[in-house]
């Protein structure tokens, strides 16, 4: 794991465990984020929409087994689900901004039900311009929100009524390997949600995309 990322995780999570820490957590959280961006922005500036696509590692376990298009789509179309369904209650970014038009996404979910071929096929129909404006969007909606929570909201549980808001939008496809999601997010508090997926997924993701660059690179 990049060092420095590690180590601004690390300190975010010391951080919000204290009243008097918390605020500094919230801001450490923020930096890392926009060091996130910035390697995320180096992708966008660097690299062809062939190298987005490309699958390299196609029959491989892990997260470099994606492309780092699909990558991308998947951290912040979770992001956008948890944020706004979950959380603030609100319309996702995915909507409000007709995403799904715009981008050409054959899909609305966070796409974990996708796999091998499918990914590359999917990554191939995307208007990746628009991808990257999603993102931005969604990174600086979820900043804003960020910057509201207080230590007392750390705690706050969510219910039956979440999970289900979700499956009425069907973001979540109802796959094995995707369905899960919804237990996964409602059964945290607000400070497990910080902690996955706004911070560990970024850094893991974006980690795996730059396998899959430095391979590209060969």
């Amino acid at each position: 794991m990049n060092k420095e990322w590690s180590e601004l995780n690390k300190t975010m999570q010391m951080q919000i465990k204290s009243r008097d820490s918390f605020c500094d957590g919230i801001e450490t959280l923020l930096l890392l984020r926009e060091k996130l961006i910035e390697q995320i922005a180096g992708f966008e500036n660097t690299l062809t929409n062939e190298q987005m696509c490309a699958i390299p590692f196609l029959n491989a376990e892990g997260y470099h087994s994606k492309t780092i298009a699909y990558s991308l789509y998947h951290v912040f179309r979770i992001e956008d689900i948890v944020a706004h369904t979950i959380i603030a209650k609100d319309k996702q970014i995915f909507f409000a901004g007709n995403y799904k038009k715009r981008m050409h996404s054959p899909i609305i979910t966070t796409g974990n039900e996708l796999a091998r071929q499918e990914i590359a096929d999917f990554s191939k129909a995307l208007d990746l311009t628009e991808l990257y404006r999603y993102v931005y969007d969604v990174d600086k909606a979820t900043s804003g929100l960020l910057k509201q929570f207080t230590f007392d909201d750390l705690k706050k549980k969510y219910t039956e009524q979440d999970k289900e808001a979700i499956r009425a939008l069907g973001v979540v496809s109802e796959d094995e390997k995707a369905v899960w999601l919804i237990d996964y997010w409602c059964n945290k508090d607000l400070k497990g949600l910080i902690q996955m997926p706004f911070s560990r997924h970024w850094i893991m993701h974006i980690e795996a995309a730059l396998r899959i660059r430095n391979k590209i690179y060969g």
